[in-house]
């Protein structure tokens, strides 16, 4: 694998490359500080790594005894004892004494990709164990988030004597009362952060609960459903329930759900989730799942999927029921077996995410004026909140995240009712707690609802207090947000150029993925490279190509960066040297493969040499 050398580093402080003030106001920075660039070379010499995945190692904080097992994450070394989980030994129990008295068991979900996953492997394994349970997923406009009293009704009137919530009902205390009342078991698996009061419910297996001492706060719901599932296998197995008539589920063979529902609820791809989503990929890649390989066929998606593809081109199908459509479309989609009928559905949810995204388009052009209105000229205020009678509460999520990466602040989008009610959606930046500050907000009486995590948070409240709600979150978030936006930094794992960026060097770099929220995709820089073509296509993406000094080229793109500074910044230096910093992807096309360079940012470099380090 061809990669320039390193220069030791003299000055932790320099900016790598020497850029100060990119194109988009950053600081690059060398992701390894001196004693992880030790480190690496240390993994050089002992694993005989190649150099840059050396790097790309260290700077994810890996030890150099445990190079080995980074490199190939199981399941069984990384599985923990279920019953470390508070309740989880009552929630097995259960499960399968329900299984064993064959009860009518209903499932009630979340509309959104964690919760279609989460439905869908209780499901399947609930039927492999000879029942066949009810499974809700409320509408998101009528119902809105978790249990509520009419639907629990409605599944303790189809008879199901246990019911089990899953991506939800840490916080429906009411509801599950309700079912309580009304003679069923209750059951929640969820892992959204608690309120002050926790549910009356026979078990509540979340370990981001206080009194949870797992340590396994960070898997999304998918993941904790197939922790339980392995508790229940092992409790059945131990009762004598599988037999060669009914054989035990192999829950290694369900992986593609656990991977999809994990990716896309942005968990942390670190410990055990990331040997659930190495190994779900590797299921996915087989194609032997009616439902995921309609999905993958939808999206056009013929190579092997990557943890990426998870979250831009499969998740938002599925979302798109939820969101615009059907709530249960996805989970129907996942437990389908007729490859007629997955392709039907899988059909229709491609058509309803084409629809979502025109909606989305709409509504993103309004709230950007408006966010844009609201800063004013001097750029000031630390977070944003808009709001429109015209939105759709589905997309409010989706626009929320668009303004939040377009100002680099926390951003609310909500949807105004008729009533006057408004439902919204908010997205925070690294460092900013936003699930905490609504939750506060909920406690102080501003919010009707709200709740969430440090990244994500959902609110409802009435019109005549958005403005009241707008500077609360300004008082509670303004010294979060100042320093994390004073720390605009992009930190870059190496240098190469242009001749080293073949397919064999991302494969190698692929070694130390899958990549993700906790596990950052790897950054490399292109020094001194010139931009000798540049053209605008599809929706505000910009087409690229670099030159570099021995006449070696790579293919490049820019996504959604017209009108925006990085979009400014390379049409206006067409034919001139730049640094490049970007991400790496293998493009697969009628049987050949090429690398792609995603660009993330650009600087125009010093009049002296650069420095590669």
């Amino acid at each position: 694998m061809t990669a320039t050398a390193t220069i030791p580093v003299l000055d932790d402080r320099m900016p790598f490359l020497g850029v100060a003030n990119s194109v988009t106001g950053k600081v690059w920075r060398d992701r390894l500080d001196a004693r992880a660039t030790s480190r690496a070379l240390a993994m050089v010499q002992r694993y005989q790594l190649p150099e840059m995945l050396a790097r790309v190692l260290a700077g994810r904080g890996v030890e150099l005894d445990a190079v080995e097992s980074f490199l190939d994450p199981t399941i069984r070394m990384l599985m923990p004892d279920p019953f470390k989980l508070t309740d989880m030994e009552a929630a097995t129990t259960r499960i399968a004494d329900a299984a064993q008295r064959r009860e009518r068991i209903a499932i009630f979900g979340d509309y959104d990709v964690d919760g279609a996953t989460s439905a869908a492997l209780l499901a399947w394994h609930l039927r492999h164990a000879g029942l066949d349970p009810l499974i809700h997923i409320p509408d998101r406009i009528f119902e809105g988030y978790g249990p509520n009293v009419d639907a629990v009704r409605a599944l303790a009137a189809k008879g199901a004597t246990l019911l089990i919530t899953v991506d939800c009902g840490t916080t429906s205390i009411e509801p599950l009362a309700e079912a309580k009342r009304l003679g069923m078991d209750v059951l929640v698996i969820d892992h959204h952060q608690c309120g002050d009061e926790l549910p009356a419910v026979d078990a509540l297996v979340n370990p981001n609960r206080p009194d949870d001492l797992s340590g396994l706060g960070q898997l999304a719901a998918v993941g904790l459903v197939f922790v339980t599932l392995v508790a229940v296998n092992r409790e059945l197995r131990q009762r004598g329930f599988w037999t060669m008539e009914r054989p035990e589920p192999d829950l290694l063979g369900a992986l593609h759900h656990v991977a999809l529902g994990t990716v896309a609820d942005v968990a942390p791809l670190v410990g055990l989730n990331r040997a659930l989503v190495a190994k779900g990929l590797i299921a996915m890649r087989r194609r032997d799942h009616v439902g995921h390989t309609a999905l993958m066929d939808i999206a056009r998606l013929s190579g092997p999927p990557e943890a990426w593809h998870l979250g831009f081109l499969l998740g938002p199908r599925i979302n798109a029921g939820g969101r615009i459509g059907r709530a249960d479309l996805g989970v129907r989609l996942l437990l389908e077996d007729d490859p007629t009928e997955a392709a039907r559905i899988a059909t229709e949810l491609d058509r309803l995410n084409t629809e979502r995204r025109l909606i989305e388009q709409a509504a993103e052009a309004q709230a950007e004026a408006e966010a844009l209105a609201a800063l004013g000229a001097e750029d000031k205020g630390s977070v944003i909140v808009t709001a429109s009678e015209g939105w759709h509460p589905g997309i409010v999520g989706l626009v929320a995240s668009r303004l939040k990466d377009k100002f680099f602040r926390p951003s609310f989008v909500v949807a105004l009712e008729p009533g006057g009610i408004g439902t919204g959606s908010g997205r925070s930046i690294a460092g900013v707690d936003l699930g905490k500050a609504v939750r506060r907000a909920v406690h102080d009486g501003l919010l009707m609802k709200g709740g969430g995590h440090a990244m994500a948070a959902g609110v409802t409240l009435k019109k005549e207090r958005l403005g009241e709600f707008r500077a609360y979150m300004e008082d509670a978030l303004a010294d979060s947000v100042a320093k994390s936006r004073n720390a605009d930094e992009l930190f870059v794992d190496g240098a190469v150029t242009a001749r080293a960026l073949t397919p064999e060097f991302v494969k190698t770099l692929e070694r130390a993925g899958p990549f993700g929220s906790g596990n950052a995709e790897p950054l490399i820089a292109l020094p001194a490279h010139q931009l000798v073509h540049a053209e605008e296509v599809g929706q505000a993406h910009l087409r690229l190509r670099f030159k570099a000094g021995d006449g070696a080229t790579i293919n490049a793109i820019a996504f959604r960066s017209v009108g925006q500074a990085l979009g400014r910044g390379l049409t206006e230096n067409r034919g001139q040297l730049l640094h490049v910093a970007g991400y790496l992807a293998i493009d697969r096309w009628q049987g050949a493969e090429r690398v792609q360079f995603r660009v993330a940012d650009i600087a125009v470099p010093d009049p002296g040499p650069a420095l590669i380090r």
